[in-house]
């Protein structure tokens, strides 16, 4: 997914989507990981990727709920 795709999703999601999303790309990299171990992994780059949308999905929602806080 594209970096814009990613922060247009992550900005218009709900904090259960963003929730979701965050699981899922946790899932993704362990999954990854595994089979870097047990296999050859083609796309190291995935390693990367994945681990910068997780900490975007943690900002996206830590302002999310700081915003929710203040209302």
């Amino acid at each position: 997914m594209k970096v814009d795709a990613v922060k247009g999703e992550l900005k218009s999601a709900e904090i259960k989507k963003t929730e979701e999303l965050l699981e899922q790309w946790r899932k993704e990299l362990f999954g990854l990981r595994m089979n870097s171990l047990t296999s050859h992994v083609k796309d190291y780059s995935l390693f990367k990727k994945l681990r910068q949308n997780i900490a975007r999905a943690l900002t996206f929602l830590q302002q999310k709920k700081s915003a929710k806080e203040v209302l």
